[in-house]
């Protein structure tokens, strides 16, 4: 039983994960080359015949506006390094401090875990098979600390390259944007998937890389091999929650500020050069939608898999040492990666757009295909890499599986994603009934608007949770603890389709920026705010998506961590674990309290000195004068790194500190109860943001007669609109997405630290 082996030989796995990760590579290089055929530089080298070189031949809409050519592509070079030069500059602050915290957990990991043995270097009895000798803890604690700096280098590195491609992209999307809008959105759909494609590829590289190197000291010790593994999810989730809550404190100050001062108090446009907080607003896409949320679905990505090998570790697989199915995980990463391959290129190659009206269901079908395709996929290397019946741990006993109920726990969560992605769409987009609702209720004032978004927040809850309540009965009855890491993992298979679409939002955000800026026509703004309203409701779906996985990834964590602490049931009704349930339900509260908290004060600094900058330099209304930007970028750089530190001190600390003086009893119950509230304001908050932002863009638009009925820009209910936007800024961008890692980070950390809580935790209890 459990014994029968895989089709696919231990060295075709060996061949198979890095060759796919090697494409992935290779393939978003592709497309940045793509990308950077677009050049920057048109009047610096030789002006008469510039036209000629950058094929700008075609009847561009510029000419017929009279604009000259080369001072609007100078003009779009400019704003670019400027924008570019803000969000390197932030990264490289925020990174410095991010340093110093990564070297102090580093050590903590390492004193905690070593001390479990006392930092004796002998081997000891497994904790699961008793027979065998594992190695000491204290390899444990050096390979752990080892994959914590990877885990955290990777993710780190994922939001800088991120970043600096958005950065790259911007521009280059709004000057292809002359030629229409279908050159305009391939720009930043290809932008898009080189970040998507680097970081799914890199995410698995480096773990099936570790994974090797770490098993040729531990040889047959599977256990303590995947136990020290799960150091890189740690790592990867503690720098996004200090890239999301960093970043997102960042745009959102700026964000708030630019539209109090500007939209509302002076009647400017949106992204007008003469708004002293524009370019910090530009630069805070990129840090917090592109740099953060890299990080989260990379940090996502490394947990499912650390948790799904955590258990497999200690199931037949590892038991019997058959290495395909154990790296069964990575393989549907590396399909993944393949799959989304072949989806991008429908974007990119097959169909062209050549409508504002086929953006949207452009990008859905990106959703549709990517999931489709994985779905065989996924059938494939199950078939291919598990054997047809096998053992599954499940709290001290072992469950038999079958393979096609491993293949259908990956379906569940898979589709799941995808069900909770268009939830997620028909409650954010202007094409649906809800949120033109809010919008018409911005007739009678901001306080209406307020209060239908925050109910279609709520009623958006619904759905989703009815998804993962599914996805999780289904994965759980099939293979225990196992089923939901995998389904998570499916969830997260076309992570690389997710983040493309993702990373496509406020690229063209950036790009609209750009055209305002540079004072190009109406028309192209026209076309980059299609664009962009599309990307708000992608962006939408990504977070619905984040937020879906990481109730999955956190749920198969906390099982992986009850393995690991030797508890074979959690009981509500005792005490010790209802005191948990009822802190840990309270935790997200906290957090939010704190990260809104700090987007407030933030963005009243940033208030001040719009306002201060309106009042004093003379000619800068008129638009005879430049702004002052440096001071604004300043504001928003500092008042984020000093505001992200007790956020993310309550998430990482909550664990420690329980596990320590509670005991692993009390500190499941807070996993448990930081996971069922967080995920539910974690859903409205992102959804209630997204709704009002999109009707405010509806009310711009003016795309239907109800919406022109609302007036144009500037009139009452587009100011109410506003508010309702401005008011859901940090809701959608910063609590909301930032919530997810908490629920996550808390789980991996606990996971982590198992073995240090399990033989030294509960000290309250002891004494008494």
């Amino acid at each position: 039983m459990g014994t029968s082996s895989a089709l696919l030989p231990e060295i075709g796995t060996e061949i198979l994960v890095p060759v796919c990760a090697v494409v992935g590579i290779a393939f978003s290089l592709v497309q940045w080359l793509l990308v950077s055929r677009v050049k920057l530089t048109s009047d610096r080298r030789s002006p008469q015949n510039s036209a000629n070189k950058n094929g700008y031949n075609d009847y561009l809409i510029e000419e017929e506006e009279g604009l000259n050519d080369h001072t609007i592509v100078a003009k779009c070079a400019d704003i670019q390094s400027a924008i570019s030069e803000g969000a390197t500059s932030f990264l490289f602050t925020e990174y410095k401090y991010v340093g110093i915290f990564m070297i102090a957990f580093a050590i903590l990991i390492f004193l905690f875990l070593g001390s479990v043995e006392s930092f004796s270097t002998k081997s000891q009895p497994c904790t699961y098979n008793k027979e065998k000798m594992c190695k000491p803890a204290l390899a444990t604690a050096i390979f752990s600390t080892v994959s914590f700096l990877l885990g955290a280098v990777t993710s780190l590195l994922s939001g800088f390259l991120g970043m600096k491609i958005a950065t790259y992209a911007n521009a280059r999307t709004t000057l292809e944007a002359r030629k229409g809008v279908g050159k305009a959105f391939i720009t930043a759909f290809r932008s898009g998937a080189v970040m998507g494609f680097l970081l799914a590829a890199n995410g698995l590289l480096v773990l099936y890389i570790a994974i090797n190197l770490f098993k040729l000291y531990y040889k047959s010790d599977w256990e303590g091999l995947f136990e020290s593994i799960t150091g890189y999810g740690l790592g990867g989730s503690s720098m996004a929650l200090f890239g999301r809550v960093g970043g997102g404190i960042y745009t959102k100050a700026a964000d708030v500020g630019a539209d109090l001062v500007g939209k509302v108090e002076r009647n400017i446009p949106e992204d007008d050069p003469r708004n002293p907080a524009v370019i910090a607003d530009n630069v805070g896409d990129n840090v917090g939608d592109i740099a953060g949320m890299g990080s989260d679905l990379f940090g996502s990505y490394a947990e499912s898999s650390c948790a799904a090998l955590v258990v497999a570790s200690i199931s037949s697989f590892g038991l019997y040492h058959q290495f395909t199915p154990m790296l069964y995980p990575l393989l549907i990463s590396s399909v993944g990666i393949l799959v989304c391959l072949i989806t991008t290129l429908f974007a990119t190659d097959l169909f062209e757009i050549k409508a504002v009206k086929e953006i949207e269901p452009s990008l859905k079908k990106q959703l549709i295909i990517s999931t489709i395709l994985m779905t065989v996929g996924i059938a494939i290397v199950t078939w291919i890499s598990v054997p047809s019946s096998f053992t599954i741990y499940n709290f001290g006993t072992q469950k038999f599986v079958r393979n096609w109920q491993l293949f259908l726990c990956v379906a569940v969560g898979l589709w799941a994603g995808l069900i909770i992605g268009f939830v997620t769409e028909y409650y954010t987009s202007n094409a649906y009934s809800p949120v033109q609702d809010v919008a018409d209720s911005c007739r009678t004032g901001a306080a209406t608007n307020v209060i239908f978004g925050l109910a279609l927040g709520y009623k958006s809850v619904i759905i989703p949770i009815f998804a993962i309540a599914v996805a999780i009965f289904v994965s759980f009855s099939f293979a225990a603890m196992y089923g939901i890491a995998v389904a998570a993992l499916g969830m997260l298979s076309t992570i690389a389709t997710g983040l493309a679409i993702d990373a496509y939002g406020p690229i063209s955000d950036n790009a609209g920026g750009i055209a305002e800026m540079a004072g190009m026509s109406h028309r192209i703004r026209e076309r980059t705010d299609a664009l962009d309203a599309a990307g708000n409701t992608t962006a939408a779906i990504g977070k619905g998506f984040a937020i879906g996985s990481a109730a999955l990834v956190s749920l198969a964590l906390f099982g992986a961590f009850v393995s690991r602490a030797n508890i074979t049931t959690v009981d509500v009704l005792t005490p010790k674990v209802f005191i948990g349930l009822i802190v840990g339900a309270m935790l997200p509260y906290w957090f939010s309290a704190m990260t809104m908290k700090s987007v407030g004060s933030a963005a009243l600094k940033m208030v001040e000195e719009v306002r201060r900058q309106f009042n004093t330099i003379a000619g800068l209304m008129e638009g005879h004068t430049k702004p002052d930007y440096a001071t604004c970028v300043k504001i928003s750089t500092d008042a984020s790194i000093k505001e992200m530190i007790p956020p993310g001190a309550l998430v990482m600390l909550t664990p420690i500190i329980v596990g320590t003086f509670f005991g692993v009893e009390t500190l499941s119950g807070v996993l448990a109860g930081s996971l069922v509230s967080g995920v539910q304001i974690a859903i409205s908050a992102s959804n209630t943001g997204g709704a009002w932002d999109n009707a405010k863009k509806y009310i711009e638009a003016g795309a239907s007669e109800h919406a022109r009925s609302l007036g144009p820009k500037g009139s009452d209910p587009h100011k109410a609109a506003v508010i309702g936007d401005t008011i859901g800024d940090p809701l959608k961008d910063t609590s909301g997405p930032s919530l997810n890692i908490l629920i996550k980070l808390m789980a991996v950390e606990s996971l982590v630290f198992a073995p240090f809580f399990a033989t030294h935790g509960g000290l309250l209890f002891k004494i008494f």
